[in-house]
């Protein structure tokens, strides 16, 4: 699913209204009805229902819900703000038919507003500003923002939260912007849904498809995707019968020391239930035992070091890499890990302490070879870029780093990205709170070297390995919840994970 610009989607209403011979009302009474539905699904007629609308084309849509919700018996005011005494045109022919149907609760606001009394049981549908805002909130219609977060009422916004921009709002007031309960979003999703920070913003967001051009849509260029199931149901090579395990690649995973073990157990784990042909673990002497006995299908090869990574391997025998979890920063270690990327010719996966150890030693950056993967968390990332004031900053200093190593970052979060070195950002949507815990970014390294040895490309690899990671955490979910949720409950689960994504059509 492609994240267009607020710029885009008006572009795509206009392209839908100018070649499918729709007119722009009847574009808004689609959306109006799809919004009454979903409104109505949610809550009955005891609740009142507060319109709050602007007086352009998200007001127009607001006051279009009203008189859909009123038709229906539902207990409605509305309240539209006409501060310039001038309406969009479609705004002002439901307004017309508003008080056409008999509409009794109107209030037109040209100056003062007395505002309503609102209760823990009213719903606010707000719908004072869309998608075309470029400057934050202030005056009154700040206030009125204010009035409404301090109310109790359950709040609806249309489209996106009035004061919120669809991208950047790194110069945003956020006090000054609408905090919703539900965002019913038209068409497609707002990059700036995605963010950490915009969470208390948003509320649960729901996409509602009105038919705007799939023509426009196919056509438009963004940097910005939601990977869904069936792409990457789509990417998952079949297996041959006569396949022998010669076939889906040999890993190298250079992971743990003395007392991190554990680390590459699990990657060590998730790898090996992710489809590899044949599996080699490094580590210290000291962790030879306990991994061998904890991954009894995996091969174990000693550090020449007992505690820690000491000595870059030989990559003769392997087609893929990956190595960072649960290594430690030893110095010692850190020069080992350079002197692996000097030798490294295969596909290589870089995580945890193999990245922290170039916020330590930035000039070693450019020893990174191209199209590795670099999996960091944001504290991980921030090391190496700098401290971030927001998402979208974020966002766009990892595409400026992906770029200029021409590596793959898989930024992880609530919504992890894979971003590529041409500057395309694929969302992931799998996954839950529950997997905010230790070990479970090893997981993941783990699938994305299993699919690197099995021939995958580094995009590939990143997309598939994200969605399936995420599933995995989903289904284990179900099974523990996600206050019990540990790494080892994701790896438990990566076998339905697995059968559901290859199997389900």
């Amino acid at each position: 699913m492609k994240i267009l610009s607020c710029t885009q989607q008006k572009q795509a209403d206009a392209y839908t209204i100018a070649q499918e011979n729709i007119l722009s009302i009847n574009l808004m009474e689609k959306a109006a009805s799809l919004l009454t539905d979903e409104i109505c699904r949610r809550w009955d007629k005891s609740h009142r229902i507060i319109i709050f609308a602007g007086s352009g084309n998200n007001g127009g849509d607001a006051v279009a819900v009203a008189r859909m919700l009123f038709l229906k018996n539902y207990t409605v005011e509305v309240y539209l703000f006409n501060i310039t005494g001038v309406l969009s045109d479609d705004c002002m022919k439901n307004v017309q038919r508003l008080q056409e149907c008999g509409f009794p609760n109107y209030h037109e606001i040209s100056n003062s507003f007395d505002p309503p009394q609102l209760t823990k049981d009213d719903i606010v549908i707000d719908g004072l500003f869309g998608s075309g805002l470029n400057k934050p909130l202030s005056g009154g219609f700040a206030s009125v923002v204010k009035y409404i977060n301090a109310s109790q009422a359950t709040v609806v916004s249309i489209d996106l939260p009035s004061g919120l921009m669809g991208e950047d709002n790194s110069n945003n007031i956020r006090q000054n912007i609408i905090r919703a309960d539900l965002t019913l979003s038209i068409q497609l999703p707002k990059l700036s849904f995605l963010f950490a920070e915009n969470e208390d913003i948003v509320g649960e967001w729901k996409v509602l498809d009105i038919g705007i051009s799939k023509n426009f849509i196919e056509e438009a260029s963004t940097p910005y995707f939601i990977t869904e199931a069936n792409e990457i149901r789509q990417l998952i090579k079949p297996r041959s019968r006569f396949a022998h395990k010669g076939n889906f690649g040999h890993g190298l995973l250079i992971a743990g020391s003395y007392g991190m073990a554990g680390a590459s157990i699990l990657a060590a784990r998730a790898c090996l239930r992710s489809g590899i042909g044949l599996l080699t673990v490094h580590t210290p002497v000291r962790n030879h035992d306990i991994v061998q006995t904890s991954v009894p299908e995996a091969m174990v090869q000693n550090d020449v070091h007992e505690l820690y990574f000491a000595e870059p391997v030989d990559l003769d025998n392997f087609q893929a890499l990956a190595i960072g979890p649960g290594i430690g920063q030893e110095e010692e270690t850190a020069l080992a890990t350079f002197d692996q990327l000097k030798e490294c010719f295969i596909p290589l996966v870089l995580d945890a302490d193999a990245l922290n150890v170039f916020s330590t030693h930035r000039n070693y950056l450019n020893r990174i070879p191209k199209r590795t993967i670099l999996t960091p968390h944001i504290g991980e990332l921030e090391r190496i870029i700098g401290r971030c004031n927001n998402s979208f900053e974020r966002l766009t200093k990892a595409k400026e780093l992906s770029a200029y190593l021409q590596c793959y970052i898989v930024l992880k979060g609530a919504h992890t990205v894979v971003i590529t070195p041409e500057g395309n950002c694929y969302f992931n949507q799998t996954g839950n709170p529950g997997m905010a815990t230790g070990g479970s970014g090893d997981v993941l390294t783990g699938i994305i070297l299993a699919l690197l040895s099995q021939g995958y490309s580094q995009e590939n690899a990143c997309r598939i390995a994200v969605y399936v990671h995420g599933l995995a955490g989903d289904i284990a979910r179900n099974r523990v919840g996600e206050i019990s949720l540990t790494a080892g409950d994701i790896i438990e689960a990566l076998p339905e994970a697995w059968k559901n994504i290859t199997e389900t059509k």
